[in-house]
C-alpha cells in the first residue's frame, strides 16, 4: 500500500463487508477476558493513609496480569461421518418422516452433518408448502443463517423479483401463485464455501424427502449444485439451464427446470436475459 495514501471510510467499509462475506463475522480472543473487571480495578478508590503527610494513599498496584477467566465449555461438535455412513443415517431419518414439520424436527435433531456445529441456525424452508412450484437452491448464506430462512439476502430479494415477474410469490396463500423454497444444504458452510461431498450426502436425503412430501407440480433448480445432485448429472448449469428435465421421487415424475442461481446474476447481470427466458418457459408450463 502507498504510505501516502489515506484510506477512506468507503474502503474500510468495503473491507469489512468482504470479511463478513468470507465468514469472519465474529470477534474472538485466544482467551476470554473480563474487561469490566479490569476497568473497575483501575477506577477503584485509593486505600491506606500516609503516616508522614496524613493523607490516604493507594497501595502499590500489582504488575501481574490478571488471571484469565476460565474458557467456556466447547460447543459439542457433530461427528464427522464418512460419505456412505452420513447418507445412510440421513436416509433412515428422512424416510421415517410423513410430514414436512416432522422432517424439519428430524433435521434439527440430526447430528450427521458437521456444518451444524458452525452454523447459527437450521435453514429448512420458506413459502407455501402446498404451492405448485418448488424452488431448490444450494446452501444458506450469512443472512439466511441469521434468520433461519432460505433466500432472504440479496440473492433472495432478486429471486423474489424474478418470481413476481411471472405472478409468483412465496407469501401467496393461493397454491397456484405461491412458491415453496428450500436448499440442498440446510446449514451455512463457513465462509459460504462449496459444500463437501460428505456434507452434501448428509443433507441430500432430506431435500429428496421434502420434495416427495411437498409434491409440487414443477421443480425449479437454482444453480449447479441442486441441478447436478438431484438430476444425477455432471453437466454444468450453463448447459442445463432452460432445458426441461424430469425428477423421479420414486412415486411421481415431476417436470424440472434448471436455471441460474440469483447470486450468479448479481455477479453477471447480463445473464438475467437467460433467466427471463427460463421464467417465460415456466409460466407457459404453468398455464398449459
Amino acid at each position: 500500500m502507498d504510505p501516502g495514501h489515506s484510506r477512506t471510510s468507503g474502503e474500510d467499509l468495503a473491507d469489512l463487508i468482504w470479511q463478513i462475506e468470507m465468514g469472519a463475522d465474529e470477534c474472538v480472543r485466544a482467551a476470554p477476558c473480563d474487561w469490566f473487571a479490569l476497568r473497575q480495578e483501575e477506577q477503584a478508590p485509593a486505600h491506606g493513609r500516609s503516616a508522614a503527610a496524613g493523607q490516604r494513599t493507594a497501595p502499590p498496584r500489582s504488575t501481574r496480569a490478571p488471571a484469565p477467566a476460565p474458557a467456556p465449555a466447547p460447543r459439542p461438535q457433530a461427528p464427522i461421518l464418512g460419505t456412505e455412513t452420513a447418507a445412510a443415517s440421513a436416509s433412515e431419518a428422512a424416510a421415517a418422516c410423513t410430514t414436512l414439520d416432522a422432517l424439519r424436527n428430524a433435521l434439527a435433531a440430526f447430528e450427521g452433518c458437521p456444518l451444524k456445529a458452525t452454523a447459527r441456525n437450521l435453514v429448512f424452508s420458506d413459502g407455501t408448502p402446498e404451492a405448485r412450484v418448488m424452488v431448490v437452491g444450494e446452501a444458506p448464506g450469512l443472512e439466511e443463517d441469521r434468520e433461519g430462512r432460505p433466500f432472504v439476502g440479496r440473492s433472495g430479494q432478486l429471486l423474489d423479483r424474478i418470481l413476481a415477474s411471472i405472478g409468483l410469490s412465496r407469501g401467496a396463500e393461493d397454491p397456484a401463485h405461491g412458491v415453496f423454497i428450500s436448499n440442498v444444504i440446510f446449514w451455512r458452510p463457513p465462509g459460504n464455501r462449496k459444500p463437501t461431498e460428505a456434507e452434501t450426502a448428509a443433507c441430500l436425503p432430506f431435500i429428496r424427502r421434502a420434495i416427495a412430501l411437498a409434491e409440487p407440480d414443477i421443480l425449479v433448480l437454482a444453480g449447479a449444485t441442486p441441478a447436478q445432485q438431484l438430476l444425477g448429472t455432471t453437466e454444468g448449469i450453463t448447459r442445463l439451464r432452460g432445458r426441461w428435465k424430469t425428477y423421479d421421487t420414486g412415486t411421481r415424475h415431476i417436470p424440472c427446470l434448471p436455471t441460474l442461481h440469483p447470486a450468479y446474476l448479481l455477479r453477471t447481470p447480463s445473464a438475467k436475459r437467460l433467466v427471463w427466458s427460463d421464467m417465460l418457459s415456466l409460466k407457459a408450463r404453468l398455464s398449459a
